[in-house]
């Protein structure tokens, strides 16, 4: 993919966050995209004879997808997107990440992960913290500075925002399972490439498999864009019960943005409840 395409991505995912500003020689994110020809771009809708995301059903770790990547032979190195050769140790292998029989075995997998560049860069990695028999689990897109800094997910100003929005239906931290796409941050809190998705993926899915969660909330466009399999908005993800594997997942703002935009927060208190009603209803 050209250094332009990857450009536009990063501005279009980085504007559907709301964000407004951007340091490049004084532009904003939308002159930016003017530049670049793509100022009204937004993302397609799939084609017409294409299964809705609303009912799509993301295969599990043992389905042809993920056999793919269990099966693939240990590489040297990898070229990401950009074209530059990256050394890749790749360790542990996923078929180790599918056979950890409990939650603590996947942290310390992370803790020693080489599967990608990332944890040359990080300070510390972070698995994800939570109630392993949580009935909610909280996935965001990848750690930030302070979550770097202190291994532990979602600690700072955007952290304390979902702690207010879990506490506001009635959960606690300590209730639910918090979690990211990427276990390590990347550098400048960047959007994670393809080949680092590949790479933690089997994590995130292993914890997932291990937890069985009632609900997924999915934090964000990118979390709910890997979860779901899809390029669609977060407006158009929104306010829909959709599914990974047989799970519920319930997308909404993430904490971040809601920061930059608190007219959000409306919509988030209407994403929140829609999952705290399915919790609800699974228990009664």
């Amino acid at each position: 993919m050209r250094a332009e395409q990857l450009l536009r991505r990063y501005l279009e995912q980085r504007r559907e966050l709301g964000e407004q500003d951007l340091v490049l020689d004084g532009l904003t994110v939308d002159q930016v995209m003017h530049v670049l020809g793509a100022r009204a771009r937004m993302p397609s809708p799939p084609p017409a004879a294409e299964r809705p995301v609303s009912t799509r059903v993301a295969e599990s770790a043992t389905d042809a997808g993920w056999r793919e990547l269990l099966e693939a032979p240990p590489a040297e190195s990898r070229v990401n997107e950009v074209g530059v050769a990256q050394s890749a140790k790749l360790h542990p292998s996923a078929t180790a990440i599918f056979e950890t029989p409990e939650l603590d075995a996947v942290a310390a997998l992370v803790r020693e992960c080489t599967r990608c560049p990332l944890y040359r860069s990080a300070t510390h990695p972070v698995p994800g913290e939570g109630n392993a028999n949580a009935r909610l689990m909280c996935v965001g897109e990848a750690p930030g500075a302070q979550e770097d800094a202190s291994g532990r997910p979602f600690v700072g100003q955007a952290g304390q925002l979902l702690t207010k929005i879990l506490g506001a239906i009635k959960l606690q931290r300590e209730d639910v399972f918090i979690a990211n796409v990427l276990k390590h941050r990347p550098p400048g809190n960047r959007n994670p490439l393809p080949n680092e998705v590949e790479a933690c993926s089997p994590y995130l899915v292993r914890q997932i498999q291990l937890i069985r969660p009632s609900v997924i909330l999915a934090l964000g466009t990118f979390a709910a864009q890997t979860l779901l399999e899809t390029k669609l908005s977060i407006g158009k993800l929104r306010g829909t019960i959709h599914q990974y594997h047989d799970i519920p997942v319930v997308v909404t703002y993430h904490p971040a943005a809601l920061l930059r935009n608190p007219a959000w927060k409306r919509s988030t208190w209407e994403d929140v409840q829609l999952a705290r009603r399915i919790l609800d209803s699974a228990s009664a």
